[in-house]
């Protein structure tokens, strides 16, 4: 006997209203935003910069607002001011023990601990600006002499970089210096590996924070000095204390930010979060160093047209005994550290190859420049 199937109709979905239930169910999906469940996070930051119309602080804060772009706002960085939890010199140690989640300087600053941090930032050329560093940090090898480097001096955090800065103007004197003899035995301002540079040069050398090169120079303690670049350099008011702006040298011919990060706080993140905090890096390393060259050039021009500085491009007779200190400095520390010897061997088996490269390819822009807008020692801006 056949049994008689039963009725299955009202309990299976047409197809018109199958496809219609599925559409609306998709166009929700798309109407709402996606929504993060879990607790922001927020990590502490401390800046060797202080707050308010200071270019270097707005740079970390462009960083911290990509953090938390990036991460829809699950990820947030309290960006805080110099001094406001430990000193300057104190960052590196502050992060590593948790003290601070992360911080926001150079590698120069901790140059005391071991001359090798200078190179990571400070150090020969070999042909090489700060962009090309970068390029070793990242595919010549140079992240793992970073890593190494960091547990010589006992560091515990994880570093990320940006913003490859112009090279450093010579800085600010109180007349046009164009020979070696008119800057020997100067009384000088400069960081990390530049001062034995500088030193082999005839100068003498103090390093000093930012914030107290205006008040030294003012009263004589020192003669001349360099910062950074035209805005920071007019923000400290260095336009009323010297009228004589020298411009490129190799003393700090490639710098870059460095962003430590604790590894313990780190290593707690989501891989996704991990990945934002790498990332926003290279983000803002080419959003600063665009806003850079709109502001520094915009700050030399007001101080030529404003303040009446003149500006100058520093003489090859300095560039070139800035070299041959380099050469010595490199040298005697070459000597008496294999280490540091390993990391210059690296750079400049990394500049030799690279830099061949670029500098046969690239055309000489100085001459484009000029065929457009003449001399630019006459170009007005």
């Amino acid at each position: 006997m056949i049994k008689e199937k039963k009725s299955l109709k009202g309990k299976i979905p047409s197809r018109r209203k199958f496809f219609k239930t599925a559409a609306a169910a998709g166009a929700a999906a798309v109407a709402m935003p996606y929504l993060n469940v879990g607790a922001a996070q927020t990590l502490k930051m401390q800046a060797a910069w202080p707050s308010g119309a200071n270019i270097f602080f707005e740079m970390a804060g462009d960083y911290c607002k990509m953090v938390s772009d990036m991460s829809g706002g699950s990820l947030k960085i309290d960006l805080q001011p110099v001094g406001a939890v430990v000193k300057t010199s104190e960052i590196g140690q502050a992060v590593s023990s948790g003290v601070v989640d992360m911080g926001h300087w150079v590698t120069a600053y901790w140059y005391g601990k071991n001359p090798a941090a200078s190179l990571f930032g400070t150090g020969p050329s070999y042909g090489m600006s700060s962009q090309e560093v970068m390029g070793w940090m990242e595919y010549g090898g140079g992240r793992k002499l970073y890593d190494e480097t960091l547990a010589k001096v006992g560091f515990d955090y994880v570093g990320f970089f940006h913003m490859p800065m112009p090279a450093q103007p010579f800085g600010w004197f109180k007349k046009n210096v164009t020979k070696v003899s008119d800057v020997k035995g100067m009384k000088y301002r400069t960081v990390g590996l530049a001062t034995n540079v500088l030193t082999a040069m005839g100068m003498v050398v103090r390093q000093l924070p930012g914030g107290e090169i205006q008040p030294a120079m003012k009263t004589g303690l020192i003669e001349a000095a360099e910062f950074n670049n035209p805005t920071s350099d007019s923000q400290f008011g260095m336009q009323d204390v010297s009228k004589h702006y020298h411009l490129g040298s190799f003393h700090q011919s490639q710098e870059m930010f460095e962003i430590p990060v604790n590894k313990k706080t780190f290593n707690s993140l989501s891989p996704a979060n991990q990945a934002i905090l790498k990332n926003a890096a290279y983000a803002a390393n080419s959003d600063n160093y665009f806003k850079a060259l709109v502001r520094y050039s915009a700050d030399l021009a007001k101080l030529m047209n404003e303040h009446k500085v003149n500006v100058y491009q520093t003489s090859d007779e300095i560039l070139a005994q800035q070299l041959k200190g380099w050469d010595k400095v490199i040298g005697d520390f070459n000597k008496k550290d294999a280490f540091f010897k390993k990391i210059v061997n690296s750079q400049k088996s990394y500049a030799k190859r690279v830099m061949k490269y670029l500098l046969m390819n690239q055309p000489n822009y100085k001459l484009a420049y000029e065929n457009e807008f003449g001399p630019i020692g006459k170009v007005k801006i």
